[in-house]
């Protein structure tokens, strides 16, 4: 409800610059829905939106252009499709229907990754990695079958800006996030 408060007390007056440090932050999904429709509205409607983020899904949504800032420098910065492109590949995510498995896949997996940016994540099942070639996700779904590792997705995808911000820095950008705090 503060947030609430504070955005609405900050758009008395149509002011034609609005700050944003954080704003989501703590809001249940409903409201953070509301909170990138309230702002998508008032960029469009010419209000000069200055956010700042370290979900990098919202500024992918919201942001014209993006800045990526670590250790309080500029590593990068243009439109999200600008900073995707320099990854230069696609991102393979296969989800296994067992979460233990996930260590055995990861190694089976391994050597089709195209750089070292391998994203485990045991919870949810998930592996992901970029990949040169799209026939990777082919291979990866014979390995996986050959090794008795039910699959439950295989996805190809174009990079996100999480996978921009591994590239630029070596660590994902829910790592830079509990070194800040």
């Amino acid at each position: 409800m503060r947030r609430r408060l504070d955005l609405g007390a900050s758009l008395t007056g149509r002011p034609p610059v609005l700050l944003l440090d954080e704003p989501t932050t703590g809001l249940d999904p409903r409201t953070r829905q509301e909170l990138w429709s309230t702002v998508d509205e008032l960029r469009r409607g010419g209000t000069t939106v200055l956010l700042t983020t370290q979900y990098l899904e919202e500024a992918d949504r919201l942001a014209q252009r993006i800045a990526v800032v670590d250790h309080g420098r500029i590593v990068a910065e243009g439109t999200a499709a600008q900073l995707k492109a320099t990854v230069g590949v696609e991102m393979l995510v296969v989800r296994l229907a067992d979460a233990a498995s996930v260590p055995a896949a990861a190694v089976v997996l391994a050597d089709l990754a195209a750089r070292d940016e391998t994203v485990v994540d045991a919870a949810t099942g998930e592996i992901r990695f970029p990949v040169a070639d799209a026939s990777a996700s082919a291979e990866a779904v014979r390995r996986l079958d050959a090794r008795g590792l039910p699959i439950a997705a295989v996805v190809l995808q174009q990079p996100s800006l999480d996978d921009v911000f591994l590239s630029l820095t070596g660590r994902r950008a829910e790592d830079a996030a509990e070194e800040a705090a």
